[in-house]
């Protein structure tokens, strides 16, 4: 564990300094941001149909893919990242509080990846705006997407205010270190500010926290997006009450998988070993490893419903999707990563951070297949048959799977250009730290000088 004691002048590094490296990796996700860009373009001017996704059977098997999957895992992983926040912050989990604001970051990255995708799956982006006017009594009063979108919309703005709200004590008290170029942001964020409200900002921040904890299983991944895919019962494969607490599963196990992730990489990149330390990794893999066996057994759950007295349609959904082999696949690697948790936590000596990285990695995979084949399995195992006589079959185009490149780069040039602009760790963790880090070290009795006989 380092000794070594946190300042302010840690923190405020991403931000006045520039090397090869961050502007590699910037470099790397423009170009994959433009990559998607242009075959998106491409997609607008073919159709929806160049990625397979144009019909229904024959045309590919499913009108809903890649896309969709990707689209609520995204929103996983946004819903995860401030339920992690709001913890605590409502908990008192003040082991954590460096990576908070990692995980409010997280949050508006991926719901700004999720709504991207809404926009690329309708086909044309003005679609947006002319299936409510002069339509709203059809396509929106009676619409249960609506409720979605309300509830992302809602959970944004909540989560922008509570992202604006801590930003507030650091930039007023690390101004005089932050770049000029900025003062019109700085000043928008600190209108009308004085350390007067410093404890009504407290409040208020532990108020939405509650809101955020109450709002997730009920509101939120674990309540409008599985119900939606409840409320389609020729779909055997989404019905069920389970699907909404292995969504708010997913959601935690994914958040914390990106959160280690991105935390590792700005320990490593700033020399933050005594900010976001070894017990933050542990306690976030233990974490990881408690939502992802809830997890596999909401998972044994679906698979015994379904292919025990299960009704027929049921069990044909539920056989196909244990006997893909990709399904299986995914299932057994995030069954070795709970079992090398389970392991680490019994023998500390098999913990590492590279090791968490790589169990990061596999949980980020897994759930990103298991919703993919979630979506897609419901649409090649239907209840009904009209399209029995051509079936067809499903594969991520090309243009998909570089909507998730570009969906990627797009949340990591939200971190590389907000860490320009902002401290990712608060301040008031580092404070927190100093005052561990001043009460824990042990006074030195003063030595009397030797005396020469």
């Amino acid at each position: 564990m380092s000794t070594k004691t946190p300042s302010e002048e840690d923190i405020l590094r991403p931000i006045g300094s520039f090397t090869k490296k961050y502007m590699a990796v910037y470099g790397i996700a423009a170009l994959g941001l433009v990559a998607f860009l242009v075959a998106w373009a491409y997609q607008l001017q073919q159709g929806l149909i160049v990625t397979g996704l144009g019909d229904w059977g024959s045309g590919g098997g499913s009108t809903w893919g890649l896309y969709i999957g990707a689209f609520i895992w995204w929103v996983g992983v946004a819903h995860g990242g401030i339920i992690l926040s709001a913890a605590v912050r409502l908990l008192g989990m003040d082991r954590y509080m460096p990576v908070a604001r990692l995980a409010e970051m997280t949050t508006i990255g991926g719901l700004s990846a999720a709504g991207f995708y809404i926009l690329v799956h309708m086909g044309r982006p003005d679609r947006m705006v002319t299936s409510v006017i002069g339509h709203y009594h059809i396509t929106v009063n009676n619409s249960p997407l609506v409720w979605d979108v309300t509830v992302i919309t809602a959970y944004f703005v909540l989560s922008a205010t509570y992202l604006g709200l801590t930003l507030r004590y650091d930039v007023s008290r690390l101004r005089d270190d932050l770049p000029d170029m900025f003062e019109p942001v700085y000043k928008i964020l600190t209108i009308g500010y004085s350390e007067k409200e410093d404890a009504i900002i407290d409040r208020m921040v532990w108020w939405l926290a509650a809101a955020v904890i109450i709002m997730a299983p009920l509101l939120l991944h674990g309540g409008v997006i599985p119900w939606l895919f409840a409320l389609l019962p020729a779909m055997p494969g989404w019905t069920g009450a389970i699907q909404g607490p292995t969504f708010l599963s997913i959601a935690l196990m994914s958040a914390i998988s990106g959160i280690m992730i991105i935390a590792y990489a700005f320990r490593r990149a700033y020399d933050w070993d005594h900010i976001i330390t070894d017990d933050i990794f542990r306690g976030l893999l233990l974490w990881l490893g408690f939502f992802t066996l809830l997890f596999l057994w909401f998972q044994l759950q679906q698979i015994i419903n379904g292919v025990f007295l299960g009704p027929t349609n049921q069990s044909v959904a539920v056989e196909a999707k244990i006997a893909h082999p990709v399904y299986r696949v995914a299932m057994a690697l995030i069954f070795g990563t709970l079992v090398y948790i389970f392991l680490q936590g019994i023998r500390p000596a098999l913990f590492s951070k590279k090791r968490a990285l790589i169990a990061s990695a596999i949980i980020l995979c897994g759930t990103l297949t298991e919703k993919i084949l979630f979506v897609v399995e419901g649409f090649l195992h239907p209840t009904f048959d009209i399209y029995a006589a051509t079936p067809g079959t499903y594969f991520p185009s090309a243009i998909e799977w570089l909507s998730l490149v570009g969906t990627t780069a797009l949340v990591a040039l939200l971190f590389l250009n907000l860490a320009k602009l902002v401290p990712v760790v608060e301040l008031h963790a580092i404070e927190h730290l100093r005052g561990d880090h001043e009460h824990g070290a042990e006074p030195t009795e003063p030595t009397e000088p030797e005396v020469e006989a």
